[in-house]
């Protein structure tokens, strides 16, 4: 029998002092169970930063050629595709050609590694790549919860985060952004 996915509902309230942006965003999020939670912290973080019209969570690991969020409009064309980890060159070329907007969310202790060896590629599509701090990232997901209620504050480019069982801070680092 096959192990089915682990359901979080959250009402996170945002305040994006960098954008001007001031919400509260329902989510319900489902965590495949091969997703380590930091992972899904990560795929969060992510929605939030890009949350716009049509943005969604895709099937993700359950479906290879999917990204984990994306926004179509009702045309169906690709208006923006993320994925988070440390996809290849060669998915994120594809993502460019399908997506207005293609960019990548990376975490893990591995990211740095990764990063040196496909930055030259890279260098050549216009995706946007950007790194959280895997350390950062932890201590985000020891403040999941099933159900819960957070704050996150965003400026530049670093995320504040409130939750029931503690606060913590979380950097982004840009790696490339197209001109």
């Amino acid at each position: 029998m096959a192990l089915k996915p682990t359901i979080f509902k959250m009402n996170i309230n945002v305040s994006n002092l960098d954008n001007d942006i001031y919400e509260t965003i329902a989510l319900t999020v489902a965590q495949h169970p091969s997703e380590t939670t930091e992972r899904m912290v990560t795929r969060i973080l992510a929605f939030v930063l890009n949350n716009q019209e049509f943005l969604s969570f895709t099937t993700g690991l359950s479906e290879a050629d999917d990204p984990d969020i994306w926004a179509k409009n009702y045309s169906d064309e690709f208006l923006l595709w993320v994925d988070v980890g440390e996809p290849t060159f060669d998915r994120i070329k594809k993502a460019c050609r399908q997506a207005k907007v293609a960019k990548v969310y990376t975490f893990n202790t591995k990211s740095g590694v990764w990063w040196k060896q496909s930055q030259k590629d890279f260098s050549t599509i216009k995706a946007e790549v950007y790194q959280f701090e895997f350390e950062q990232i932890q201590a985000l997901a020891a403040l999941v919860e099933r159900t819960m209620d957070f704050s996150i504050t965003i400026t530049d480019n670093i995320f504040y985060i409130a939750a029931n069982k503690g606060s913590c801070e979380v950097n982004l680092t840009a790696l490339q952004q197209p001109d």
